[in-house]
């Protein structure tokens, strides 16, 4: 019998990036405004009334997005757990990834928008705590791992010599 794994990889989960960006807009929009409606989503993501209204369908769905008598649109209280969970996946990320790496200011912010809705719960706890401890205390933070990193000068070698999952514990 085959055992089931119970890791969720991020390509399982139900909220695309897409998808994200339109929780996020509704909730600019009802606490920059006050209220969203579907010509404002429109507006501010650049895109047409039609396909704002067929995206807010598959988050009425979802249960994400609620809409009232006057077609006002509001986050669910699930929709706001997600939009607090994307902004602080965006927030961490864009701030290791400019202030740690030292990765440019607009690559930062464009590379933490990409990921910022891929990130489990987990990794989000872990990664709040560990920039946490980094900022509080950067000599004590002591990073170890069993990749052998010592194997390869470069990048660019380390790139050449990956074939697989081969580093990866199964």
């Amino acid at each position: 019998m085959e055992k089931k794994s119970s890791i969720q990889h991020t390509s399982d989960s139900d909220l695309t990036h897409s998808m994200a960006h339109y929780l996020l807009t509704i909730h600019k929009l009802k606490e920059s405004k006050g209220y969203a409606r579907v010509t404002d989503i429109a507006k501010d993501m650049g895109l047409t009334k039609g396909s704002v209204s067929t995206a807010l369908n598959n988050l009425r769905k979802k249960d994400l997005v609620v809409e009232d008598d006057s077609k006002f649109l509001s986050l669910s209280e699930r929709g706001h757990e997600e939009v607090h969970s994307i902004l602080s996946s965006r927030t961490l990320l864009y701030y290791f990834f400019k202030d740690v790496l030292g990765v440019e200011d607009s690559v930062a912010h464009n590379d933490s928008c990409l990921m910022e809705h891929l990130l489990s719960n987990e990794t989000r706890e872990k990664f709040f705590q560990f920039m946490k401890l980094a900022t509080e205390n950067p000599k004590k933070l002591k990073i170890s791992t069993d990749l052998p990193l010592d194997e390869f000068k470069t990048h660019e070698d380390f790139t050449e010599a990956q074939t697989g999952d081969k580093y990866l514990e199964s």
